[in-house]
């Protein structure tokens, strides 16, 4: 069994127990192991771009809406990325927010392109150089696309290893993440660390899950100290929360012609997107507001409200060029935009395809009765 003195201060198995582990977990990832696109290839352009897209994002949002298989389809290798204009990708990643990860890949395209002809490098230091690159997706690289020994630790593997070693204290402080990483160092294989890494997190992702973990089918239970001592549904822990912060907004549907008004974003946060103008609320108090919706971001709660608003509205941003007119017939046509805006459109078509609709019935009831 894993066994601990205390919760700072984790005795390791020996090897032999540690091999007899990985044994079991490898076995049932063999048997039960789910089949994603991006465990059939060994392309570390097409690894970093899943890991990339993967962080933030659940992995069914990634598959169910085909972002991975249509950003490779759109950007095949590095080049492609290095020399695409910006609007391009983030229009490819539109729906997954977090925009600098986008951002934070074509530069490390463009580096890997300038600095290393095309070649990704297979060393860990020069991999977690690389924008956007950290401790986790440098080893994800090594191990998924070269099969090269190194650990990772994400969310899912830091769940499985405080279960596994019933470890108590707050596991978002750095001594526990230093303590944690030297965990997942120790019981990674030198051989097949590939199916290691994908099996430990798949453990997490399917078996070890965070409010009702599926004891009775984890293959490892009996290395599981929490289970042992009946805590492994208390584990995780974590500091407390940031209090939320609740926040209004504000903003106008101008439509000309089938087209949509929108601007540029002003903040850092979302460069290089699109969105609907802000209006104050003086002038909400004249508009007809068309529907509302809460989005999060970070530690905020945004409601948005959203208003029909006539193009008098925004004739100065209009005759200062500041914004701009897009076909909204299809998301194809517009611009990358922040995704409560995109659901904003989205919504607002439906409701006056609704709306046509209704008024189509209308008609045809009253010829009916002529």
């Amino acid at each position: 069994m894993l066994d601990s003195d205390s919760n700072s201060d984790v005795e390791i198995p020996e090897p032999e127990e540690i091999e007899r582990f990985q044994q079991a977990l490898l076995g049932w990832f063999r048997d039960c192991g789910k089949d994603y696109p991006w465990r059939n290839t060994s392309d570390p352009y097409a690894i970093l771009v899943s890991e990339l897209m993967l962080q933030q994002t659940q992995i069914v949002t990634v598959l169910k809406k085909g972002y991975f298989t249509r950003w490779l389809r759109k950007f095949p290798d590095w080049e492609s990325l290095a020399s695409a204009q910006e609007e391009e990708i983030l229009k490819a990643w539109e729906g997954l927010g977090y925009y600098n990860r986008a951002r934070n890949l074509q530069k490390a395209a463009k580096v890997i392109c300038q600095d290393y002809e095309g070649v990704v490098p297979r060393d860990v230091d020069l991999l977690q150089s690389l924008p956007g690159v950290g401790r986790y997706t440098a080893g994800a690289v090594m191990s998924f696309a070269f099969n090269q020994r190194a650990p990772i630790v994400d969310g899912n593997v830091v769940r499985v290893l405080a279960r596994l070693f019933a470890y108590g204290e707050p596991v978002d402080t750095p001594k526990s993440s230093r303590l944690i990483w030297e965990w997942a160092d120790q019981l990674t294989p030198v051989g097949g660390a590939r199916d290691y890494n994908s099996a430990i997190m798949e453990l997490g992702q399917r078996i070890c899950v965070r409010s009702a973990p599926a004891c009775e089918s984890c293959p490892v239970s009996n290395w599981c100290r929490g289970r042992r001592d009946g805590i492994e549904s208390s584990l995780p822990r974590k500091k407390a929360k940031a209090a939320v912060t609740r926040l209004k907004e504000r903003v106008g549907i101008a439509v000309r012609a089938g087209r949509v008004f929108l601007v540029k974003e002003a903040s850092r946060r979302r460069k290089g997107l699109w969105r609907l103008p802000e209006i104050q609320e003086n002038m909400a108090d004249d508009l007809l507001e068309a529907f509302r919706f809460d989005y999060s971001i970070t530690r905020y709660r945004v409601n948005l409200r959203v208003f029909e608003a006539p193009e008098s509205l925004f004739e100065g941003m209009i005759a200062e060029g500041v914004g701009g007119w897009y076909g909204m017939e299809s998301d194809e046509e517009l611009p990358p935009l922040g995704a409560p805006y995109l659901r904003a459109i989205q919504k607002y078509n439906k409701f006056q395809s609704e709306l046509s609709g209704a008024n189509e019935d209308l008609e045809v009831n009253k010829s009916k009765i002529h």
